[in-house]
């Protein structure tokens, strides 16, 4: 894939002065970091496909992720270029693609116009809201340790949401827990789409091998749906899962887990097991 152009896209946070009330600072003025989010719009080979509200930053990662995730593409190499193009009412991605992956597109004529991180919203139909998952190959239970490991370092790895505290993450960590990437956003559904851009940019069909995501929000069957859609053996949530979430992790052969809070974690789903074992 070609890189985009240089860019003057607008920085993912701004300052703005604010009234405090209560506390120490009780009617002082002061200013605020604060995280913006912006209209992001898919484009493929001249053709507006979505537009989601997201972050303004790791936007060709955002490209490559959303694109694979939401069954665009088949593989990394079939997106040729991106061009990111600024404007006055947002940020337009425009994406080369094959043809092939491009046909089969205006085929599902789906057109989304998404609140922060909504991957449904402007779907035609009801079958086309839960699609057929992924199967995953099987994967080795992460380590309590390495859990509670990549749990305890998450913090530092989201500068945006330190400074903002309005911003999602997700992590790419090893079988020791260490985390090795990771990506924010406003939008979980986009943080998780951005990291997955950004692995597969780097390392390809490798890139969910001996290892697993953490991602700071809850488990929804999207954020599954999207996590098998590429190979991720385990997905690790701070809250709650989905009871779709996890029948559908259940249909992959993923590991799913949630409540992940220091000292304890829930195992919701394990690779192996079936919807029909443990019904929901």
């Amino acid at each position: 894939m070609a890189d985009s152009p240089a860019n003057t896209s607008p920085s993912p946070m701004s300052e703005v002065w604010v009234n405090v009330c209560g506390g120490i600072e009780g009617g002082a003025r002061s200013h605020d970091l604060v995280a913006e989010e912006i209209p992001v719009a898919m484009v493929y080979n001249g053709v507006s496909h979505a537009a989601m509200m997201a972050s303004p930053c790791d936007l060709e990662d955002f490209a490559l992720g959303f694109s694979m995730s939401e069954g665009i593409l088949q593989r990394p190499d079939q997106l040729f270029s991106v061009e990111i193009k600024p404007g006055e009412d947002g940020i337009e991605l425009d994406m080369h693609i094959a043809g092939d992956c491009f046909a089969r597109l205006r085929e599902q004529r789906r057109n989304m116009a998404g609140r922060t991180g909504c991957g449904l919203c402007g779907t035609e139909s009801l079958a086309h809201v839960v699609r057929a998952i992924t199967p995953v190959a099987p994967n080795v239970l992460p380590a309590d340790e390495a859990v509670q490991a990549a749990l305890k370092n998450l913090k530092k790895h989201q500068p945006l949401q330190l400074q903002t505290g309005a911003t999602h993450g997700a992590a790419w960590c090893n079988a020791k827990g260490d985390i090795v990437q990771a990506r924010e956003d406003v939008g979980r559904h986009n943080a998780l789409d951005k990291l997955i851009g950004a692995r597969l940019r780097e390392f390809g069909i490798q890139a969910f091998s001996d290892g697993f995501v953490l991602i700071s929000s809850r488990a929804s069957f999207e954020m599954v749906q999207k996590s098998a859609s590429v190979g991720v053996g385990t997905l690790v949530a701070v809250s709650a899962p989905t009871a779709l979430a996890i029948r559908e992790a259940r249909k992959s052969g993923m590991n799913l887990v949630g409540f992940a809070r220091p000292g304890r974690h829930v195992i919701y789903a394990r690779s192996g097991d079936s919807a029909q074992e443990r019904p929901l």
